[in-house]
């Protein structure tokens, strides 16, 4: 990937972790602990999760995963307690604290664009707390996505199936169609089912038969 390209994805990615720090700044103490898309985390453990990811570069990841057996789910859950605040207002400064970080285990920018805005959705989908990331970024997301599977099984997924987002110029696959927003497609193709309603087209019930319930996988990989 060229640098200046890289280094846009990085823009992006901090764009949206400070929309997300700003809407966590006016949540109320029951709605830290409101259950998110993201398996059995709620708000306050997807923040720290989201931290954990801008703190880890390669070999603190490989570190990680080594002393956890290779298993996500046990290397995912440690990070995030060891970044978990005493309290929701901690937990947000230390959010806060890694906005403009580009730590990262792998060149993979585009993914970690990915894991800001997927779980900003896991968090502001529950709640009800509107925005839409810009196209832009949802559409290098949507991409790398449909191309490989990396922290979700995003292309398994969507294997055989062709999407087309309605509000961008997105578009992936070959085989029946599924059409959507963006986000919706973005959120489908990683895992989240809650975002199904949203879509459109002969492959949808396809897409459905391949997902997980509501939140296991999110639960099983936190990514």
């Amino acid at each position: 990937m060229p640098q200046k390209q890289h280094d846009h994805l990085w823009a992006l990615a901090h764009a949206e972790r400070k929309v997300l720090a700003d809407a966590l700044a006016n949540l109320s103490p029951v709605q830290w602990q409101h259950r998110t898309l993201c398996g059995q985390w709620n708000v306050e453990e997807v923040t720290a999760h989201l931290t954990a990811a801008a703190s880890l570069n390669q070999w603190r990841w490989l570190r990680s995963m080594v002393g956890a057996r290779f298993r996500p789910d046990v290397h995912n859950q440690r990070r995030m307690v060891e970044h978990l605040g005493k309290t929701p207002v901690e937990t947000l400064a230390r959010f806060r604290a890694v906005i403009t970080s580009t730590t990262a285990p792998s060149g993979h920018t585009a993914a970690y664009l990915g894991e800001v805005v997927v779980h900003a959705q896991d968090i502001r989908q529950p709640l009800g707390l509107p925005h839409t990331a810009p196209v832009e970024a949802l559409t290098s997301v949507a991409e790398f996505f449909a191309s490989r599977n990396f922290t979700v099984e995003s292309r398994t997924h969507t294997a055989g199936l062709r999407l087309r987002a309605q509000d961008g110029p997105f578009a992936a696959g070959s085989g029946p169609l599924i059409t959507g927003t963006t986000l919706a497609l973005v959120m489908a193709m990683a895992g989240r089912d809650a975002y199904l309603d949203q879509l459109d087209g002969p492959g949808v019930p396809v897409l459905r038969s391949r997902l997980p319930a509501a939140g296991s996988e999110a639960g099983q990989t936190r990514s």
